[in-house]
């Protein structure tokens, strides 16, 4: 592939906006952790900002791309340190945002070691707590998805793990009935895969992400696709809400290098992020062993 040309990688594409927040005390600048898009011109993230313990909620106005603007925010109380308020929780545990997902004027949003909140954001710059739901502890935290199934007033909801060997505990994907949604209710939990000894294979065992039916993509409020880092992909059939069954699986195998730098890493798959496309083809990524493509049969 030697005649190809040296790519160029400003070509056709230059910088129109840019949103600036403000920066953290150890003058590192504003970190957005990830973000949901709005139908229309609002986009919703989780951004570390000067002052606060950890990631918080904010709205970001779009109508002009060119001058994106801050339009509200809100936070967990207590974790607003420059209004002086005082974090309630224990030292090693994380009161941060990880993202929300947006269905219409409610945002589900996964705050790590502090559960799920749902907030009402039809005002975009005073969004609003209809409920909190922690189960850390006696649960080891991690909240990393809060997925809305609005059709069948669901809600799945994953714990990430983040320590090798189970270290932080069993972490799980919880579906909830959400037909009254101020008071959601965990009802089940996925099977977690048990064909294999993942706790002693090395790196991370537990689920990391889940399909998020994001627009354009596969929608499926029966179908959860989910990744479970040292044991691979995973897919669940949720006809039954309240009994979840597997119905596939697939695990890469053994990466025959690292990607992870870090000394003394056990040289195993981490499947991490995964998305399923309409036609159905789920793309999955794997931060020791690349980009892996497949469909269910």
């Amino acid at each position: 592939m030697s005649h190809l040309p040296k790519p160029d990688y400003a070509r056709n594409m230059r910088l129109i906006g840019h949103s600036d927040q403000g920066g953290r005390p150890d003058g590192v600048q504003l970190m957005v952790h990830r973000g949901f898009a709005y139908v229309g011109h609002m986009f919703y993230a989780s951004a570390l900002l000067d002052g606060f313990t950890d990631y918080i909620f904010i709205t970001i106005d779009m109508s002009d791309p060119t001058a994106p603007r801050e339009v509200g925010r809100w936070w967990i109380p207590a974790m607003n340190l420059a209004a002086g308020e005082t974090p309630s929780w224990e030292a090693a545990q994380r009161y941060g945002l990880h993202h929300a997902i947006v269905d219409g004027n409610t945002a589900y949003a996964a705050w790590r070691d502090a559960g799920m909140v749902v907030l009402d954001i039809a005002d975009r710059a005073k969004p609003t707590p209809i409920v909190h739901r922690n189960w850390s502890p006696p649960f080891g935290g991690g909240t990393h998805n809060c997925l809305p199934l609005a059709d069948r007033d669901l809600l799945v909801v994953l714990d990430e793990a983040v320590l090798d060997h189970q270290e932080d505990g069993l972490k799980l994907i919880w579906v909830f009935d959400n037909r009254v949604p101020t008071n959601p209710i965990s009802i089940a939990t996925m099977p977690t895969p048990a064909e294999a000894d993942y706790k002693t294979k090395g790196g991370h065992f537990g689920p990391h992400n889940i399909h998020e039916n994001r627009p354009g993509s596969l929608v499926s409020s029966k179908l959860i696709f989910a990744t479970y880092q040292n044991a691979g992909i995973r897919v669940f059939d949720i006809s039954n809400p309240f009994a979840p069954k597997e119905i596939g699986a697939l695990v890469p195998p053994q990466p025959t290098r690292l990607a992870d730098t870090r000394p003394n890493r056990a040289r195993v798959i981490q499947s991490a992020d995964v998305f399923v496309d309409a036609a159905g083809l789920i793309y999955a990524t794997d931060y020791n062993a690349g980009l892996y493509i497949m469909e269910l049969s």
